[in-house]
């Protein structure tokens, strides 16, 4: 199930979406197919959820996306990019924690 706070990019918005956002941005790319992205996924949600106002959340399907996926060097999956004022300023990949994903969010507020 969608949750409504989480903002679904794809090779037509990403630019628009990340560069407006006044709040920081964590951008998770993702695949269907990806074990570790479903795993993931759940948390990514629930810091959507907990953090609306503050942060803004979206998630790239890889496989439906590939233009931004290869402009930002994505190679393996899960992989979260973090941006402030449009610039990617930090990256995460692989499993990542939900206490160091707002902790590296947090730090760019």
């Amino acid at each position: 199930m969608a949750n409504a706070n989480v903002v679904e990019l794809n090779d037509t918005n990403f630019e628009t979406v990340v560069s407006s956002a006044s709040e920081p941005v964590l951008v998770d790319f993702w695949a269907p197919w990806c074990a570790p992205c479903r795993m993931l996924g759940p948390v990514v949600d629930e810091i959507a959820t907990e953090s609306v106002g503050k942060f803004k959340i979206a998630k790239v399907n890889v496989d439906d996306s590939p233009i931004v996926a290869e402009k930002f060097g994505i190679r393996h999956i899960p992989a979260l990019l973090y941006f402030k004022g449009g610039e990617k300023k930090d990256q995460s990949l692989g499993m990542t924690g939900k206490a160091e994903i707002v902790r590296r969010l947090e730090a760019l507020a």
